[in-house]
């Protein structure tokens, strides 16, 4: 991956709805090589959807969220490869992680209700045969996500003036 590439990656993380014509002007490029680095990094699948990061509380969107830490036996010839693809099946999973320390995996979920994230984790989860032991943990409120600080105050962007 070249500069150029790793830059537009940084300016679109940063705000995937900044125009192309702004991206161009601020890199020193023209519009059709800033396009034509997206296009081929969508089409390598670098860059895999463009979503906003949004504060659900005041959209009062009523869902219940949780972490769970997940121990599994790896399978055979396949690792933790195959459990994460089977994990990977369930709706209520929004991400899933390897991770190192006393879990193997690391799934943030999302169901309707407590009861039914409950029903997942005791029905659907800890029943598949490779998990040996779950932990789950319940989100109560957000504070940051993606580097984007969910109660910061609107900054005052007006030059000081000084006598």
């Amino acid at each position: 991956m070249n500069g150029k590439e790793k830059q537009v990656l940084d300016m679109l993380n940063e705000d995937c709805r900044i125009p192309l014509e702004k991206m161009a002007v601020m890199m020193g490029m023209e519009i059709r090589e800033v396009a034509e680095i997206i296009d081929s990094l969508e089409k390598q699948r670098v860059i895999l959807c463009y979503r906003p990061v949004i504060n659900w509380d005041k959209a009062e969107r009523n869902v219940v969220e949780a972490m769970i830490e997940v121990k599994v036996t790896p399978q055979r010839d396949f690792g933790f490869d195959a459990v994460a693809k089977r994990i990977n099946s369930f709706e209520e999973v929004r991400s899933l992680y390897l991770m190192s320390g006393a879990y193997d995996l690391l799934i943030q979920v999302a169901a309707p209700t407590l009861k039914e994230l409950a029903q997942f984790v005791s029905e659907r989860l800890s029943p598949l045969e490779t998990v040996t032991g779950t932990s789950t943990s319940f989100v109560l409120k957000r504070y940051k996500q993606d580097g984007v600080v969910f109660d910061a105050p609107d900054q005052d962007r007006r030059l000081s003036v000084s006598p």
